[in-house]
């Protein structure tokens, strides 16, 4: 509990006007009018007023000196987060040439009535290469590339894989550059009658070979051959690390399709394929966003030539993408500028504080919040020298931001293809589209949440000791995150003082409130960044894992009578709205802050929540499922899904039957 602060002063407007009444009654006993319309009270309630708002600036005091407290601390406010997101962009039609989408290529969502457009901006150059096929081999599982590309041309029908499929079979598609982060189509006519496969889920896997990675996995947008077995389209989201490669004694950029063990309950191949013909062009790219807006060319004033100067930009609060660009003038007079615009500048360098900087080196601090950029102080040392922390611009020298980003927040975690406006003109491009949601968006630190911070900052001490200390270290490194949690590690797995650290990442809900399970799921990126930030406060001898929790799928399956005179169907979706958003591993629960870790389900709490919902009569029967998200498989009904301390309950397929009052 905080400690109580006193007010200086507790009087109020309505007592200060009563005290000055009763004193008029003793100074002035001739002056009897007292009610409001008299001119003289006026008066007194005129400076009554006043005092009052100097009594309300006087309370204040103690607030001025806890932040001012805070703030030689070095307790300074989060900046927002800017939201991110992949955006395709397609073209019109193949290009000859290569299409360049240069860096702050702006889009952005619609604009409603209601709701502004959220702008995002590209983070790096997007070059859409053409390209097209010049080689296809095919391979048997353990046996080496055999190149047919002049049986295509000859128009044969060429058996893609084994007369009798196998796992590892595949078929090689050879490009005449490669296409890093481009959307490619493949052109097929393949025809083949009875191989046994559903279309829709084929045991096929397309993968493209990186430099880096090897053979890496493609994102498969469109099939429309089904597994091969008809003339059509393949839409393939190419890897960034795509390259150039040697294969069978042929130099290209590789594509195959892998046959693969079929899921469960799927038949497999009973004979090969044929590609009769084949091509290959790209129509688009994939590019990452960050929300943010791209300001460029912004003057600051001029340097006063003195240590500590602080300028501030237009436009606060500043997201780290575009990167902060900054440059100041050689000399007072621009260094040559009116020649050469571009001539006569120095870039100078962002660093978190001056504590390493030398008097030459060209250093500023960003406050991302405020947007003040802050040059070297001269710091006077015990023995009464001066050390200057960082150089100093010239006097007179412009000083300029080149281009910096302002943006972020939870506005930016919008859903899926709902980014579809192009801001910046580019030609070609026929459409634009996230095809997953945009997160990452975290809204700035506020100053009662500084405060409250402040106590567990000076507590931990950059050092990670107890779980909370994990866990507030964990939101600093990840402050996007939805979800921390800290627990310690079952011995018998990750051995004596292992502690287990579970993230949740940001997830948007598809446009009906329903979350994906590969939106629960955080990424490298997320994970890597976390760890790196633990592992250098974690006490020596400490195992430290990071990852997600385990996901213990649960369907709920129901029985409701309606009122009369409700609509069977809309009190069913109602149902159904209120199970996903009451088990939802973010907002869920009793208090809306998402499932508890560790805490099972009982078949009674589903009750009363169904019992809640407009236009039900009663609850019939409710029947829990545990369930896999994965393949989809329920387990038996039961009346309590327990979970394991790292465990979070994720709401999958239910099913509600509503039964109309007659």
């Amino acid at each position: 509990m905080a400690l109580p602060a006193p007010h200086l002063d507790d009087r109020r407007f309505q007592q200060f006007v009563d005290d000055a009444k009763r004193y008029i009654q003793q100074a002035c006993p001739e002056w009897t009018d007292h009610n409001v319309s008299d001119p003289g009270v006026t008066l007194v309630e005129a400076v009554a007023h006043m005092a009052d708002q100097l009594v309300y600036r006087l309370n204040r005091v103690p607030e001025k000196n806890h932040l001012a407290f805070l703030d030689l601390l070095g307790v300074t406010l989060f900046p927002p987060a800017a939201a991110r997101a992949d955006i395709t962009f397609r073209l019109s039609a193949p290009q000859p040439e290569p299409v360049l989408l240069p860096t702050g290529t702006e889009v952005s969502t619609g604009r409603t009535e209601t709701e502004e457009a959220v702008v995002f901006a590209t983070t790096a150059d997007l070059t859409v290469v053409p390209c097209e096929l010049t080689r296809l081999l095919r391979q048997e599982a353990g046996g080496t590339p055999e190149d047919r590309s002049q049986d295509i041309v000859g128009g044969e029908d060429v058996p893609a894989f084994s007369p009798l499929p196998r796992v590892g079979d595949a078929l090689l598609l050879g490009l005449s550059a490669a296409v890093p982060d481009c959307v490619l189509v493949l052109d097929l006519d393949s025809r083949v009658d009875g191989v046994g496969v559903d279309p829709r889920r084929p045991p096929l896997v397309w993968e493209a070979w990186s430099a880096a990675e090897g053979w890496v996995a493609c994102e498969v947008d469109e099939d429309s051959t089904g597994g091969l077995n008809r003339p059509g389209e393949v839409v393939l989201h190419m890897p960034s690390g795509h390259a150039v490669s040697r294969l069978g004694g042929h130099e290209a950029g590789w594509v195959r399709c892998r046959v693969v063990d079929p899921a469960e309950g799927l038949p497999s191949y009973s004979e090969s394929p044929t590609v009769r013909a084949a091509g290959a062009f790209t129509i688009g790219g994939t590019v990452r966003a960050a929300h943010a807006e791209a300001v460029r060319d912004e003057r600051l004033g001029e340097s006063e030539g003195v240590p500590g100067q602080r300028v501030r930009l237009a436009h606060a609060p500043v997201v780290d993408r575009p990167p902060l660009l900054l440059q100041v003038a050689e000399r007072a007079d621009g260094g040559g500028a009116e020649e050469d615009p571009e001539a006569g500048w120095q870039e100078w360098t962002a660093v978190r504080d001056f504590a390493s900087s030398r008097p030459g080196d060209r250093h500023f601090t960003l406050d991302a919040t405020t947007g003040e950029i802050a040059f070297g102080p001269s710091v006077r040392q015990p023995d009464g020298t001066l050390r200057q922390f960082g150089a100093v611009p010239p006097k007179g020298a412009a000083i300029r931001a080149v281009r910096y980003g302002t943006g972020g927040g939870r506005a930016g975690n919008v859903a899926r293809s709902t980014i579809t406006v192009l801001r910046s003109s580019i030609p070609y491009i026929a459409r634009v589209e996230n095809r997953e949601a945009a997160r990452g968006g975290v809204d700035g630190e506020t100053v009662e949440e500084a405060k409250s911070r402040a106590p567990i900052t000076l507590r931990a001490q950059e050092r990670a000791v107890t779980a909370r200390d994990y866990e507030e270290l964990a939101r600093r490194a990840a402050p996007e995150a939805a979800r921390i949690s800290c627990l310690a590690a079952d011995g018998a797995e990750s051995g004596e003082n292992a502690v287990r650290v579970l993230v949740v990442p940001q997830a948007v809900p598809d446009r009906g409130g329903r979350l994906r399970f590969e939106q629960l799921v955080p990424g490298d990126e997320l994970l890597s960044r976390v760890t790196g930030f633990l592992d250098e406060r974690r006490p020596l001898g400490t195992r430290l894992a990071v990852g997600p929790p385990f996901y213990q799928g649960v369907t709920v399956v129901a029985t409701l009578h309606s009122f009369r005179a409700a609509e069977a169907e809309r009190v069913r979706a109602e149902a159904l709205d209120t199970l996903y958003a009451y088990l939802d591993p973010l907002t869920g629960g009793a208090h809306g802050e998402g499932w508890p870790f560790g805490r099972p389900l009982r078949a009674g709490e589903v009750f009363a929540a169904l019992q809640r919902v407009p236009g039900v009569e009663l609850v019939d029967e409710v029947l829990l499922h545990p369930a896999d998200p994965l393949t989809g498989r329920r387990g038996d009904t039961t009346d309590r899904i327990e979970l394991a301390p790292s465990a979070l309950l994720f709401p999958f397929d239910h099913r509600v039957r509503v039964i109309e009052a007659r």
